[in-house]
C-alpha cells in the first residue's frame, strides 16, 4: 500500500476536488499524483416489461458530442447509492421503478480518480414526472436489448459504466 507525504488541494469545486498527492509506492519509488477526488454516482439499466433498455443520448462538452448513456448521476451529500441511483431514473429519464436489483460497481478512472459507480437494474417501470437539470441536454430512447448490445459491440455506445451496466443486466436480466 501507498503513502501519502503530503497532499495539496489545487480547487475544490462544486462536485469535484482536485489534489496533488506525493506519495512513496511499494516499489520504493515517490512521485507526485494528480488525483480527481469524487463523492460516488450511481447509475441505472431501466428494462421495460418487453424486456427494452431506456438509453439517454446525452450531450457531453468534454467528448464534445452526444453519447449514448444510462441514466447516472452523482451522489447527493450523504446520500446512499440506491437513493442517488431512484433519484437519477425519475430526474432523466421520467420513469420511477417498483423492482431493483444491484449489479455491482466500477472504477472507470482509478489512474487519476477515486470515483466509484454503483449499478443497478431497475425494473416494473411506472411513468414519473421528469426533472431535468437545468444544464442537462437528453433525449430518451427505448432500444431493444440485443439492439443495445450491437450498439456496444459496433462502437455506438462508448460510456464504460454503460458497457459495464448493460453487461452485467444481460446476465441477469432474466433472474
Amino acid at each position: 500500500m501507498a503513502t501519502i507525504n503530503h497532499k495539496r488541494t489545487l480547487h475544490h469545486g462544486r462536485v469535484f476536488e482536485f489534489t496533488v498527492e506525493n506519495v512513496h509506492l511499494d516499489n520504493d519509488v515517490t512521485i507526485d499524483l494528480e488525483i480527481i477526488r469524487h463523492p460516488g454516482a450511481s447509475a441505472v439499466v431501466p428494462i421495460t416489461e418487453e424486456g427494452a433498455v431506456i438509453l439517454i443520448k446525452q450531450y457531453r462538452h468534454a467528448v464534445a458530442n452526444y453519447i449514448w448513456e444510462i441514466p447516472a448521476g452523482t451522489f447527493d451529500g450523504k446520500e446512499d447509492p440506491l437513493a442517488c441511483a431512484r433519484r437519477e431514473l425519475i430526474e432523466e429519464t421520467g420513469f420511477a421503478a417498483r423492482r431493483w436489483q444491484r449489479l455491482g460497481a466500477v472504477t472507470p478512472v482509478p489512474g487519476y480518480s477515486d470515483e466509484r459507480i454503483h449499478l443497478f437494474m431497475a425494473r416494473d417501470l411506472t411513468p414519473a414526472k421528469q426533472r431535468l437539470d437545468h444544464d442537462e441536454i437528453l433525449q430518451v430512447h427505448t432500444i431493444a436489448f440485443d439492439q443495445v448490445m450491437e450498439m456496444i459491440f459496433d462502437g455506438q455506445i462508448e460510456d464504460a459504466k454503460t458497457i459495464a451496466g448493460i453487461l452485467l443486466a444481460m446476465k441477469r436480466r432474466d433472474s
